[in-house]
């Protein structure tokens, strides 16, 4: 009787026993949490280079998700990069976020993009996905070598990889071509002159990535969250265009045309195509900073009230002033209007030059439009266009008269009782001297001494 009740006892035990061993790791899995863990989950993309337009939409993101009182944010990651700048403020909104943070990386987190997902609570990498590749480089591409630029990437890649628990070297290693880092987790060592890019079992490995997922939402479901209130935040129509126009080399075009557009329109009046286009490019550019959050209405006031002072100083004399006043005008207004003040003053400066160019072309091939034809004479007051400044005395040619007063060679005559002031053709003639009239220029008689007859 007690050997089978031995028996009998046996199993239970052993279940209990398992259960009891199973119970940490059961407990210490993201999917035992899913009763406990509520709310919405946000869907953030950031799906485009890293700058001003892509950093706006992700602040309205997580601030809905935070009015929401969302549980979880997914960072939809599929980046080449972009501007540091705008990499570590987007950095210190994640890290900062009351709200719990994924990055799910989609395609690529290159360059600030790995950045961003280094400040996320979790990683997760969806196959054949990459991490890494965060050299600094210039806007042609080539790698920046200025030591304190990349001592300051550097130091900003690697802690972001150590609040989170993970090796600070390999993030280093990202920015750095210089470093040696060795990986033997993955039988890898990185020699100089490399940079380290690792795929989604690489970061597995080496702990940048915490699962491998298909899909954002996969994601959200290995952290223990509902599928059921799960949202995408959508760009808006403003946003897209924003993000458009406020790309660099966008800004610089627009405000080429606008420059070039305004001061034909000026110079060469009669087109009305120029100045309506480089209107239009301007209300552009300052409308696309405007949405993003980067110009004010001040920012308008400025362009406007430049615009004016330009255009009074080509109508009224001011010695300079009223151009000098409305260039510091614009030119204030365009670099307040931009996100960054180093940026907005290149565009500018490669602007004004290309604008200087085909507004000289246009000067040359229009030269007889220009509004300087309007202050220069170009009319001849001709006697054959029925012009006359005085009134001619053709009547007095081959008329004989007296000197009156020695024509030295200028004085006065008389012809027929009239008194006539005349000029003799070189030669002296004294008073009382028989003279001919030879030649009449208007008001000039020109007369020589009658020979006797």
């Amino acid at each position: 009787m007690k050997g089978k009740r031995r028996k009998k006892l046996t199993g239970p035990l052993m279940l209990m026993m398992l259960l009891t061993l199973l119970l940490p790791v059961w407990i210490g899995s993201p999917s035992a949490h899913a009763a406990e863990k509520s709310g919405a989950v946000y869907i953030i993309p950031v799906d485009k280079p890293i700058e001003q337009g892509l950093g706006k939409f992700m602040e309205r993101g997580f601030k809905e998700a935070e009015e929401m009182n969302a549980g979880l944010i997914v960072l939809d990651i599929n980046t080449p990069g972009g501007r540091v700048d705008t990499a570590e403020e987007l950095g210190t909104l994640i890290k900062e976020s009351p709200i719990e943070t994924v990055a799910f990386v989609r395609g690529d987190a290159a360059s600030a993009g790995s950045f961003l997902a280094l400040n996320a609570d979790k990683i997760v990498m969806s196959p054949g996905s990459m991490i890494g590749a965060a050299a600094m480089v210039d806007s042609t591409g080539k790698h920046v070598d200025d030591p304190k630029l990349i001592a300051f990437w550097k130091s900003k890649m690697q802690g972001a990889a150590e609040k989170s628990g993970r090796d600070g070297k390999i993030a280093a290693g990202m920015t750095d071509v210089n470093m040696v880092v060795e990986m033997p987790e993955i039988n890898k060592t990185k020699e100089k002159g490399e940079i380290i890019a690792l795929s989604a079992e690489e970061a597995l490995k080496v702990g940048y990535a915490d699962h491998i997922s298909n899909t954002p939402e996969e994601a959200a479901a290995w952290l223990g969250y509902s599928q059921d209130d799960v949202f995408t935040v959508q760009r808006t129509t403003a946003e897209n265009i924003s993000t458009f126009l406020t790309n660099p080399v966008v800004m610089t075009v627009l405000l080429f045309l606008g420059i070039a557009g305004v001061i034909i329109e000026l110079i060469v009046p009669g087109f009305g195509v120029p100045g309506i286009v480089g209107i239009v490019c301007f209300v552009l550019y300052f409308s696309g900073n405007y949405i993003a959050g980067f110009a004010g209405a001040e920012t308008w006031v400025l362009f406007t009230v430049g615009l004016i002072m330009m255009i009074l100083e080509m109508f009224i004399p001011s010695f300079g002033i009223l151009g000098i006043l409305g260039s510091i005008a614009l030119v204030a207004g365009v670099v307040r209007a931009a996100y960054d003040t180093s940026d907005a003053f290149i565009s500018l400066g490669i602007a004004f030059g290309a604008a200087l160019v085909v507004i000289a072309i246009v000067v040359i091939l229009f030269k007889d439009r220009g509004i300087w034809n309007r202050f220069i004479l170009n009319d001849r007051l001709s006697a054959d266009q029925g012009y006359s400044s005085a009134t001619e005395r053709k009547e007095l040619i081959g008329l004989q008269g007296i000197s009156l007063t020695p024509l030295r060679p200028s004085g006065t005559a008389i012809f027929n009782g009239e008194r006539v002031d005349v000029v003799s053709d070189g030669d002296f003639i004294p008073i009382d001297t028989p003279i001919i009239v030879i030649k009449a220029e208007g008001t000039r008689i020109v007369v020589q001494q009658a020979l006797p007859v």
